[in-house]
């Protein structure tokens, strides 16, 4: 499946200054994928090893971090000779050797004519505490799981309508065909989400039950890293947290409520449990501002921020929001959908943009659910879940700070009403091309 990061890693192998590559990124988001299948398509020759099946790997590393004696026995274990710039060499869970990510900084002041690529959790990668981390020895990218404008680009016959898209001028209206297409493409990616195996089995079988199977896994395995890398300590806490994510959306002003994730607890009791879930890439904390100015992390409120699963395929499981909810758009689910909207657009937001926006309040009186610096402007975005777009907060938003631009994100075509656009939720990541105006 195509990724965005693969223009990522073509200009890392094209770059004159090329290091050595850390490919970071939660549990399951296809990192491995992308590196192997990035070899096979760019380099004669791939020499791939797994730190965690193959522990004896470390080995290799014990006696000194000499890069050409590293490589030379890594081609003898791999019964080829590894090549400078026609060999790609992928060290995959490198967690679980804290000195090869130690000898990554020697790779690059001394091999820098061989492309390594490394992939690793960003749970595991926080806990391997190498002896000395090669800070600026390495180029980095983070890898999310699957953004809609990617799961399009893995289903088969959109390639024609993501080229029409993209040619289109931002302000055009799109045609009622390819709006009703693209809603019932949103609405598989709100069952699959962006995980690339649940994905994967979606494209290949459009059966729900067992791509159900594979979140539900995805979901264990998680479980699992709470329990095998966690301090024994932190496990219910951890636990506790997480599960309590769809009550936590799902609220009026859905900020997170220490004690709505573990009765009477307070932010001294579970805030190193949640910074744990924050370093594994498992959510994302939206936190508030009150003041609408520059820079905007200069007014974050610490003590007040939302918490997002990182992926809504993954959230509607938690949730236990059936499938078939989601595609008939049924009244009982009216109120989580709100939820899990705005967890669609932090999420295309983070891939579109690389950061994580804030969201506004004015007291207990408006609420804006997302405020993006887009150089010197500061730009509101409101979410809607569907058609109905009235917006008090946002009026009152635009009223105190007369922004030069707004944006609503909705079920409505697009539409420009003054400074103020309306982004369908489907063409959400290609919110570049409004920010420019």
């Amino acid at each position: 499946m195509e990724r965005a990061a693969t223009g990522e890693l073509i200009a890392w192998k094209n770059r004159k200054n090329r290091k050595p590559l850390l490919v970071r990124g939660v549990r399951q988001s296809g990192k491995t994928y992308l590196l192997q299948e990035f070899g096979r398509t760019h380099f004669r020759d791939v020499a791939y090893f797994n730190f965690e099946s193959f522990p004896s790997l470390t080995e290799l590393f014990e006696r000194d971090l000499n890069p050409r004696r590293i490589l030379m026995e890594l081609g003898v274990l791999s019964g080829k000779k590894i090549e400078p710039e026609t060999t790609l060499v992928i060290w995959d869970e490198v967690q679980f050797c804290p000195k090869a990510l130690t000898a990554l900084k020697y790779f690059a002041e001394q091999t820098p004519e061989y492309a390594v690529a490394c992939a690793g959790s960003l749970l595991g990668l926080s806990l391997a505490r190498p002896s000395s981390f090669p800070v600026g020895k390495v180029d980095v990218i983070l890898l999310r799981p699957m953004s809609f404008h990617e799961f399009l680009s893995a289903r088969d016959g959109t390639h024609a309508l993501l080229d029409y898209l993209s040619e289109s001028r931002a302000e055009e209206l799109l045609p009622q065909v390819f709006v009703d297409k693209l809603i019932t493409f949103f609405k598989e990616f709100q069952l699959t989400g962006g995980m690339p195996e649940a994905v994967k089995t979606w494209m290949e079988s459009e059966d729900l039950s067992e791509t159900e199977r594979i979140q539900d896994s995805i979901l264990r395995t998680y479980e699992l890293d709470f329990a095998k890398h966690a301090p024994a300590t932190d496990f219910p806490k951890l636990s506790s947290i997480w599960k309590s994510i769809p009550a936590q959306l799902a609220r009026a002003n859905a900020r997170f409520v220490y004690s709505q994730a573990r009765a009477g607890a307070r932010a001294k009791d579970l805030e190193d449990a949640l910074q744990w879930l924050v370093d594994a890439g498992m959510v994302y904390k939206v936190h508030r501002v009150e003041t609408a100015a520059l820079p905007l992390s200069a007014y974050v409120d610490q003590k007040a921020f939302k918490l997002f699963a990182a992926d809504i395929g993954l959230l509607r499981r938690l949730a236990g929001v059936p499938g078939a909810v989601v595609v008939d758009e049924s009244p009982l689910y009216r109120e989580f959908k709100g939820a899990m909207t705005e967890n669609y657009v932090l999420h295309e937001l983070v891939c579109a943009l690389g950061e994580i926006p804030y969201y506004w309040t004015s007291g207990n009186t408006a609420e804006v659910d997302f405020v993006i610096q887009a150089g010197n402007r500061i730009i509101p975005l409101e979410v809607k879940s569907s058609r109905n777009v009235r917006s008090r907060s946002l009026r009152v938003y635009r009223e105190k700070y007369r922004p030069a631009a707004a944006i609503r994100t909705s079920m409505l075509n697009v539409r420009k009403e003054g400074e103020l656009w309306n982004i369908p939720l489907y063409l959400l990541w290609n919110i570049g091309a409004y920010l420019s105006f």
